[in-house]
């Protein structure tokens, strides 16, 4: 005898978590880009205060 729990998952449920694990990390990377655009604004900001007070 088994128990549902136990039973493998059906295709729908794979394709759904398939699906769902998707979205998250297109999540996680629009998140990160957004980080990576600020830093970069930062950092091209501190380069030109740098160059700026060298002259």
């Amino acid at each position: 005898m088994f128990l549902p729990f136990c039973a493998p998952p059906s295709a729908e449920s794979r394709r759904q978590y398939q699906r769902y694990k998707l979205e998250m990390m297109k999540s996680w990377r629009d998140s990160l880009e957004t980080r990576l655009a600020a830093l970069n604004a930062a950092i091209s900001t501190v380069e030109q205060q740098v160059s700026q007070e060298g002259e």
